[in-house]
C-alpha cells in the first residue's frame, strides 16, 4: 500500500465532496473542481474525511492509490485557499502587462508577445517585474507558469529572463580579456 494513500484527506468546514460514477467533485468557497479516477481505487467520504482504498494489489493500483489521494487533497486545498506562483522578470526593458484576458510581455524580442490567460486563472503584474499567477487548480497554475517561463528562460551570464520567485540561477563568469 502507498504510504501517502493510507492517509485520509480532511474536509474543512464549507467544503463538500461528492463521489459518483468514478468522478470526485469538490465544492468550496473559491469554486468547484472535478477529477475522474480509475477503477483500481475506491474513493469514499466517511464523515469529515475522504478515504482512498485500493481495489486490488497490483503495482498500478498501488501507484493510483497515492496519486488520487494527493489529487483530492490538492482539490480540497485549492477550493479553500487556492494556489499561487510568482514569476520575476529580470532584464533592461523587460516588462509584463495584463490587458483584460491577455498578458502582454516585452522580453527583448522585436515584437511583443501576447498570451491568452486561461479560464480560472488570475494574473497580477506589478511595476517591479513580478507576475503573480493565482488559481484553484494546482496543475493549471503550474503549467501556465512554466509556459510563461519558457518564453525567455533565465540565462546564466547576466541572469536576464523569467524565473520563479524562489529559483536560484547559477551564474557563470564571462570572458576575460587576456593579453
Amino acid at each position: 500500500m502507498s504510504k501517502l494513500g493510507k492517509l485520509p484527506v480532511a474536509i474543512p468546514a464549507g467544503v463538500t465532496v461528492t463521489v459518483a460514477n468514478n468522478v470526485v467533485t469538490v465544492k468550496g468557497p473559491k469554486g468547484e473542481l472535478k477529477q475522474d479516477f480509475s477503477n483500481d481505487v475506491k474513493v469514499e467520504v466517511k464523515g469529515s474525511e475522504v478515504v482512498v482504498e485500493m481495489q486490488n494489489s497490483t503495482k498500478q493500483a498501488n501507484a493510483f492509490h497515492g496519486l488520487y489521494r494527493n489529487l483530492i487533497h490538492n482539490m480540497v486545498v485549492g477550493v479553500t485557499n487556492g494556489f499561487t506562483k510568482t514569476l520575476v522578470i529580470t532584464g533592461v526593458g523587460y516588462r509584463a502587462e495584463v490587458q483584460g484576458k491577455t498578458l502582454m510581455l516585452n522580453l527583448g524580442f522585436s515584437n511583443d508577445i501576447f498570451v491568452t490567460i486561461p479560464e480560472g486563472l488570475t494574473i497580477a503584474a506589478d511595476a517591479q517585474g513580478k507576475l503573480t499567477i493565482t488559481g484553484i487548480d494546482k496543475q493549471l497554475v503550474g503549467e501556465f507558469s512554466a509556459q510563461i517561463r519558457k518564453l525567455r528562460m533565465p540565462e546564466p551570464y547576466k541572469g536576464k529572463g523569467i524565473r520563479y520567485d524562489n529559483e536560484v540561477i547559477r551564474r557563470k563568469v564571462g570572458k576575460t580579456g587576456v593579453k
